[in-house]
């Protein structure tokens, strides 16, 4: 990450060098704005994750059809997220953040007015795309606006508050729910965000250090095409989908899991399993340790069969064991990820913040797709066939990652144009 960082701030052309320095004013008020802006987007994105089973009750629909509630956002943000990061290199990052956070109320209250379920499911798309603009470009206005070292300290500071949105945002969704339903969940994240815009609009400083790009867009995506053809760039994209599909959705099905026999709990209790997620924002801080002591590859390995025990341990019927086994999940999930992401990083010489963005396009697909995978096998065999789909999904994620090795001792490293 801190390779990644570094040369996003030297590929920056600056108008001057006065940038934000750490520990003063400026830092804190910038640095706070930014994080609350993606606590917002993740409270938004994942507000009706913990609600699924509540909707398919509601529209009398399957547990993988209302899944696509939840699928609608995050695809509708990983096909954003390079258009974004386009249109920022041409207007600034700061006009698309708080664009981004502008809409996201909007929608909210906009789905309160739509009764049927595919109306929803496409506003729930329009919302991941409002998101989008706000994630695909936060670290490119701190890559601009901040010196070396305030950006390594913000970035943290912004990855916590992404994983502390994603809690609040399904604890919230759960405990509102049960009180007000979902439209009265929906209603009070609205009026959340709204007043949360407001304060990260006056917060956050104007850029002083953009400089707006001259290329046409053409010749941006046009790297993109040359990430997907280098394979050790394109393979770890793909194994970091792979996990968080496998991830993500073990949450959402043991969601439906614990509001039936045996467990038969309330939305609002089942909704805590995601407190279980802090358990990856440990694991996370150790995978470059491992990293530099061991290997990327044996990384990747190691977290993705932690993962697959957690969701093994999880499958015995006790309220403490699928506890002890959600944390055990997130911590090998958040684990591998964080060395794919990082993999991706180091590797592309050439387009940064183009290779991150793609990764996190992989990274949402992957989330999206595998939920229609594991719900649907929650509907047809319950949580024994979850388990062989995971192990499914766990033993393509090790194959791949044994050929990203091998690929990375064959093939050279990207080289820029």
């Amino acid at each position: 990450m801190r390779a990644l960082l570094n040369s996003l701030y030297i590929e920056r052309k600056t108008v001057n060098k006065v940038m934000i320095e750490l520990q003063t004013p400026a830092y804190r008020k910038a640095a706070f704005a930014l994080s609350f802006g993606s606590f917002l987007v993740f409270c938004n994105l994942y507000l009706f994750q913990p609600l699924l089973p509540v909707f398919a009750g509601a529209f009398e629909v399957t547990a993988t059809k209302a899944n696509w509630l939840l699928a609608s956002s995050t695809l509708g943000l990983s096909v954003s997220l390079l258009p974004w990061a386009v249109i920022s290199e041409k207007i600034g990052r700061r006009p698309v953040m708080l664009f981004s956070l502008v809409l996201m109320p909007f929608v909210g209250v906009l789905s309160l007015l739509i009764d049927a379920f595919w109306g929803l499911v496409a506003i729930r798309g329009l919302m991941g795309i409002a998101l989008a603009g706000y994630a695909a470009v936060a670290v490119a206005y701190m890559a601009d606006e901040f010196s070396p070292t305030a950006l390594v300290v913000a970035v943290g500071g912004y990855i916590s508050a992404n994983s502390l949105g994603g809690i609040f945002g399904r604890l919230s969704g759960g405990m509102m729910a049960d009180f007000f339903g979902w439209e009265g969940a929906v209603a009070a994240m609205a009026t959340f965000t709204a007043l949360g815009m407001a304060l990260v609009y006056y917060l956050l400083p104007p850029q002083r250090q953009f400089v707006a790009s001259q290329d046409p867009f053409f010749k941006q995506f046009r790297v993109v095409g040359r990430h997907i053809k280098n394979p050790i760039l394109w393979m770890a994209m793909v194994v970091g989908g792979i996990n968080f599909a496998l991830f993500v959705n073990i949450y959402s099905v043991t969601t439906f899991r614990l509001l039936e026999a045996p467990f038969s709990l309330p939305v609002g209790v089942a909704s805590a399993i995601f407190i279980c997620y802090l358990a990856g924002t440990l694991t996370s801080r150790f995978s470059g340790r491992w990293a530099n002591r061991y290997s990327p590859i044996s990384g990747m390995t190691f977290g993705t069969l932690v993962t697959l025990m957690g969701v093994m341990i999880a499958s015995i019927e006790h309220p403490a064991t699928v506890v002890i086994g959600l944390l055990i999940v997130s911590g090998g999930a958040f684990f591998t990820h964080s060395l794919a992401y990082g993999w991706v990083s180091r590797r592309a010489t050439q387009g940064k913040a183009t290779a991150t963005a793609l990764y996190l396009v992989h990274y949402y697909v992957g989330g999206s797709l595998g939920g229609f995978y594991l719900i649907g096998c929650w509907e047809m065999g319950g949580w024994h066939a979850v388990t062989l789909g995971a192990m499914s999904l766990a033993a393509a994620n090790i194959v791949l990652i044994q050929l990203l090795g091998a690929k990375n001792k064959k093939v050279p490293i990207q080289e820029p144009c």
